[in-house]
């Protein structure tokens, strides 16, 4: 039978050989690859600046952890796969997140302890969360060496499951279970809001406040960009697409099904299902024509797409002010959209946002922030590091695998700090590689 101790774990024969396996192997990391993200936070100064945004009332003379160092621990270890506080109990006296985080990797200068970092996320406020969303906006504006001509702004939300009774916890129809429901904005790969809601709202609740700030962010560094909304059917909403049309915004947005709208293009789809049964193959045809809902103001372009499948019709609709032929602003404009439900994807199911377990809103907002502040690392990473590699286009769980999960020993003398990577590490060319462009100026 297994013998199973806290000081060693025997495990089956190997021949006339016993393996057994203990947890006293000394200053050795299975993450070593946090320091390569410790150069990208140089480049990027992310971690100064979420520091500067958070206000600190602890009394200096008192404090054994910096608040920094606190927060480097905390999104660092999400980075690396640890969305858990109660990690950080042992995982506070791992060698490469404690340099990473700032620390000298010493036994006995164990970074923070799960309550200290429970503490941190509690006292967070909403004028700091405002400046938290600014910081994302800023390494966005920061990460171009020049303006665009034309960016497009990704809108959408999703469910983030509830783990107890917790405040702002309400039952979601059409998710089936209690849930936050969280507003996401990107621009591309990049995070710009992550706006935790309650989810007995509307999906385009504030979309319109958030988007005008962002808007007037955005035109302050840039003030001739131009800038397209870009939403599913949950944010077609007469109030947003008169605002966009007010400040020279142009949208882009999903319109659900009605039988007016089934009327208007009932010619086209009727072409297309007559073409399906005469060839018997998909058949996708597109027109436009001008349409006002009971609550618009006024008339807008819409764009119909009869489709036919073998399984039957599947039409769709879309309203926007922009020009363009029809199909190619379906295929090549709005359904690029998809793209942000892929990061959205690399929030939750790579990088934890969805672990909003605290019991305070304003909590799990600053752990939803957490998660994306991991995110903006490991793009920065792709950005800076990885271009021109075929992992270029990586989510977060495959760069962790790759390059973060990598085992080392750690040396630490009065002059130097030294990881001794695993020999047998396959991509020893590749993290060299990213070393060096990481000391690269600028």
């Amino acid at each position: 039978m297994t013998e199973c101790n806290p000081k060693k774990l025997v495990l089956s024969r190997l021949g006339r050989r016993s393996i057994e396996c203990d947890f006293e192997g000394g200053r050795l990391t299975s993450d070593a690859g946090l320091v390569l993200l410790r150069e990208v936070d140089h480049r990027l100064g992310l971690l100064d600046a979420i520091h500067q945004a958070i206000p600190d009332p602890r009394d200096p003379r008192y404090i054994t952890h910096e608040q920094r160092e606190l927060l480097a621990q905390r999104i660092l270890a999400i980075a690396a796969g640890y969305e858990d506080e109660n990690d950080h109990q042992t995982l506070r006296e791992d060698p490469a997140l404690q340099l990473a985080s700032g620390r000298m990797p010493e036994e006995d200068q164990p970074l923070g302890s799960p309550s200290t970092l429970c503490r941190l996320e509690n006292r967070i406020s909403r004028p700091t969360i405002w400046r938290l969303h600014e910081v994302l906006v800023e390494m966005f504006l920061n990460s171009y060496n020049s303006a665009p001509e034309e960016i497009t702004l990704d809108l959408d939300a999703t469910d983030d499951p509830m783990h107890g009774e917790q405040e702002g916890r309400f039952f979601h129809g059409y998710y089936g279970h209690y849930c936050y429901l969280p507003l996401y904005v990107f621009c591309d790969q990049h995070l710009l809001c992550g706006y935790l809601r309650p989810s007995n709202i509307d999906a385009a609740k504030h979309s319109r406040a958030i988007s005008k700030l962002l808007v007037e962010k955005i035109r302050q560094r840039w003030p001739k960009v131009r800038i397209t909304l870009r939403g599913d059917s949950g944010f077609c909403r007469w109030r947003l697409m008169r605002w966009c049309e007010k400040h020279g915004i142009n949208y882009i947005f999903g319109l659900a099904r009605n039988s007016r709208l089934e009327e208007l293009s009932g010619e086209l789809q009727q072409l297309a299902e007559t073409e399906f049964q005469t060839s018997g193959e998909k058949q996708r045809l597109f027109g436009e024509f001008l349409y006002a809902a009971g609550s618009w103001e006024r008339e807008r372009r819409v764009i119909a797409k009869a489709e036919r499948l073998s399984k039957g019709a599947n039409p769709r609709y879309i309203v926007t002010n922009l020009e363009g032929d029809p199909q190619q602003l379906y295929d090549k404009v709005y359904c690029l959209r998809g793209e942000m439900e892929n990061r959205i994807k690399e929030q939750q199911l790579c990088l934890f946002a969805d672990r909003t377990s605290c019991h305070a809103m304003l909590a799990n907002q600053f752990r939803l922030l957490l998660s994306g502040f991991a995110y903006t690392l490991l793009k920065g990473l792709r950005r800076l590091g990885l271009e021109g590699t075929e992992y270029a286009k990586a989510q977060a769980s495959t760069l962790r695998l790759k390059l973060v999960k990598v085992a080392a020993r750690v040396c630490v003398t009065a002059r130097r700090v030294v990881f001794h990577l695993a020999t047998s590490y396959p991509l020893q060319d590749l993290f060299s590689t990213l070393c060096q462009r990481m000391l690269q100026p600028g």
